[in-house]
């Protein structure tokens, strides 16, 4: 597909105009939320990130010929409305903002084709996980974290010897040189799922821009699209990598919070339980984060280590099979020639 002549931008520009038309109230919630709920904090950078990467695969964007294919991508767009009107009728934010990533992708199919799907789906991942969850859903997934931590922290206060008390997610503690107990509670904003969901958007990010290219093993095209096919790029090692790197987002952000936790705690019998707020507070957590993202790429470097000491392990048994091929394939042909 080549570029856009100018006579015929009115059609994208057409087509941007309507789902602006359509969506302006959720785009508006959404940006409000983002820039109000903490937990979500980070979707005002995804719109600049999934910019890059369009940019990014520019030329990929603006090369390849397409198919659209109006039955798949019209009935993604139609569920797409009807899940919006569900939404609306039913007051359910989440389900209207999901219904925008779908109307995207029914969109790119109807106009493109399934190809071009395949080049924008992780920016199409990076939108999804930038929508807030629903609060029941948020509740059921923080207080069980909740719980961890308060359990992790009385665990690594104990091995300090510090007399502690735990009651659901609130600590009890006797600080030094203080004559009654004090309460640590162990609230949402501690559970770690505010750094778990910015986390696993990093994770994305970067299993995208450190994507390895296909190997000669690899059932992928020259340019890493995928146009063999989807399922066969689950055979590819880029595909498995990707997938390890984001799942390992998940105990890699609960351990670093249970962390975070254990040392407020052990530090508030010493210094007393305001070390839990102020600035001790919003210090630990952002060194948390750096801990946090340091391990998620400290993950991905021990991959590429494990994948490079086997694919060498791989070439060598393989050079030693084609010297050995050789000479065997001489002695079966030097066999007729004696019996001559």
């Amino acid at each position: 597909m080549s570029a856009l002549a100018p006579r015929n931008l009115w059609r994208p520009l057409a087509v941007v105009s309507a789902l602006f038309f359509v969506y302006a109230s959720v785009l508006a919630k959404l940006s409000h939320d983002w820039w109000v709920d903490e937990n979500y904090s980070h979707g005002l950078l995804i719109p600049f990130v999934i910019g890059y990467m369009l940019w990014a695969e520019r030329k990929k964007l603006g090369q390849d010929t397409y198919r659209p294919s109006m039955l798949w991508g019209g009935a993604a767009i139609l569920l797409a409305l009807f899940a919006l009107w569900t939404g609306v009728a039913g007051a359910e934010l989440f389900m209207q903002r999901t219904s925008l990533v779908l109307m995207l992708a029914g969109v790119v199919v109807y106009f493109c084709g399934a190809q071009l799907l395949r080049l924008v789906w992780v920016p199409l991942l990076l939108l999804l996980l930038a929508i807030p969850i629903p609060t029941i859903v948020l509740n059921k997934i923080a207080f069980p974290l909740q719980l961890f931590a308060s359990s992790c922290a009385v665990w690594s206060m104990r091995l300090f010897d510090i007399p502690v008390l735990r009651q659901g997610n609130v600590i009890e503690l006797l600080p030094l040189n203080a004559l009654t107990t004090k309460k640590l509670e162990v609230v949402e904003a501690c559970s770690g799922i505010r750094s778990l969901m910015t986390l696993m958007t990093l994770a994305v990010v970067y299993a995208y821009f450190s994507y390895p290219p296909p190997s000669s093993g690899d059932d992928e095209s020259g340019d890493g699209s995928g146009k063999t096919g989807l399922f066969r790029s689950f055979r590819s090692w880029g595909f498995w990598r990707s997938t390890l790197i984001v799942l390992s987002a998940v105990p890699i952000a609960i351990f670093t919070n249970a962390l975070r936790v254990s040392g407020t705690g052990i530090l508030a019998r010493y210094y007393g339980v305001k070390i839990a707020d102020g600035f001790f507070h919003s210090f630990s957590g952002w060194v948390i984060y750096i801990v946090a993202f340091l391990l998620l790429f400290a993950f991905g470097w021990g991959l590429d280590r494990f994948h490079s000491l086997f694919s060498t392990g791989s070439s060598v048994e393989r050079a030693g099979s084609d010297r050995i091929a050789p000479a065997t394939s001489v002695t079966q042909v030097a066999q007729p020639e004696r019996a001559d």
